[in-house]
């Protein structure tokens, strides 16, 4: 059969026994180091990539994918229509009618400021999780004309209200009095207590039924700010949106997910970018120690170097026995970095689930932390990514010493032997 020269040397040195045993320790410790660099690299991503996909979730969990709202005040009349033509639209999976409130609450003589939105909740399974994440009461509870309320748990903490309190709620409208001009109050009735594991929401949030909230926003009976959307795909929620609202009558603002929360998914990609070059200076420095493995070799082999140059072999063909030796090292760490990344990647949960159970310990302690699990999210483009990058440092490790070995002059080498 067949071999290229370079080739078939290059895998000989490799599984041949050295005189040197030491070469051969820094060998393995090369290899090994590229493994596990690379196995401390796939399974940090992929439990990032679970945290993120975990809070992404949450978050569209309560926000909506986009929203098409009136630009002009006093909100739409024809909210039913725009509604009917939105959900008719390609790629939206759901949509309901909204207004929201910037308000503060007050009881018991504390103060809070929070986001109200006023729903239907017949309507808002189609954009939101608020009914799988209601603690206590029901979103049915929300009926128009009795003024009755949901909070965040953490809102109702601050507080010091529960189930069946009353809260005052503070608009920024004003009513003129004989006495001046007046904040605009109105008690509501708690009916229920929700919880996302996002203090954003748990803390800052609360839902009332659509009709109370415009009659608070002093809208037209039966009006409606906009409406939110749902997409098939939210990462093209910005293009759908647009394309919607392009479609329709008149002017509409138009948002999503995107531009809500911007900084905080930029955070969140800027946290995993600098994490993974951190990382990669493992692999880096693993892959860097081929070098030195690589220039004890070519100094042990300058005999064999010359006796090949003597034969006839070319510069490039001796350059080239050696890339392959160590190109070999970083391939073989590289594979079996994979299938540890991906393995341990894939049962961490399992793995740190049972770590806590034999030693009674949590990392997550699920009363501080609202993850308490550990998700793992492997994602095929992270791991070829990161074998890509490790292979490419390997075989940019074998350049200088393979060089080296080119220059070796065959008279010098052999004077000695």
């Amino acid at each position: 059969m067949f071999h290229p020269l370079p080739l078939f040397i290059g895998l000989r040195y490799t599984r041949a026994k050295r005189r040197n045993h030491f070469i051969s320790f820094i060998s393995l410790i090369s290899m090994l180091g590229i493994t596990l660099g690379m196995v401390a690299l796939i399974v940090v991503l992929s439990v990032m990539n679970g945290f993120h996909k975990e809070i992404q979730e949450r978050i569209l969990g309560m926000a909506s994918h986009a929203t098409i709202s009136s630009a002009e005040p006093g909100g739409l009349a024809n909210w039913r229509e725009l509604l009917a033509r939105v959900r008719a639209a390609p790629d939206v999976v759901g949509a309901a009618p909204f207004v929201e409130i910037e308000a503060m609450l007050m009881s018991n003589g504390q103060t809070n400021a929070a986001m109200l939105r006023g729903i239907l909740p017949a309507e808002e399974d189609q954009v939101s999780d608020l009914r799988t994440d209601m603690m206590a009461g029901r979103v049915e509870h929300l009926i128009p004309g009795e003024f009755n309320i949901i909070l965040g748990v953490e809102l109702a903490n601050a507080l010091g209200v529960g189930l069946g309190d009353k809260v005052t709620v503070v608009t920024p409208q004003v009513n003129a009095t004989p006495v001046g001009i007046m904040p605009r109050l109105k008690a509501f009735n708690i009916v229920g207590l929700f919880e996302v594991g996002m203090a954003e929401y748990d803390r800052g949030a609360a839902f009332m039924h659509m009709s109370d909230a415009a009659r608070l926003m002093r809208l037209g009976e039966d009006h409606a700010e906009g409406v939110r959307l749902k997409i098939t795909d939210m990462f093209q929620a910005p293009r759908t949106a647009r394309a919607i609202a392009a479609t329709l009558e008149g002017y509409y603002r138009v948002s999503d997910w995107t531009q809500v929360h911007r900084n905080f998914f930029a955070a969140l990609r800027t946290e995993k970018r600098m994490m993974t070059i951190i990382l990669f200076l493992i692999v880096a420095v693993a892959a860097f120690n081929i070098v030195s493995t690589l220039v004890m070799v070519v100094t042990d082999k300058r005999g064999d170097i010359a006796v090949l140059r003597t034969l006839g072999a070319s510069p490039g063909t001796v350059m080239a026995i050696f890339m392959v030796q160590g190109t070999s090292i970083g391939l073989v760490g590289t594979v079996l970095g994979i299938i540890g990344g991906v393995l341990l990647g894939w049962n961490v949960e399992t793995i740190v689930a049972s770590i806590e159970q034999a030693f009674g310990v949590h990392f997550l302690d699920p009363s501080i932390y609202y993850i308490s699990a550990l998700p793992s999210d492997v994602r095929a483009s992270d791991v070829l990514r990161i074998a890509g990058g490790a292979f490419a440092m390997s075989v940019i490790a074998t350049i200088y010493p393979a060089w080296r070995a080119a220059r070796t002059d065959p008279a010098e080498a052999l004077r000695y032997e």
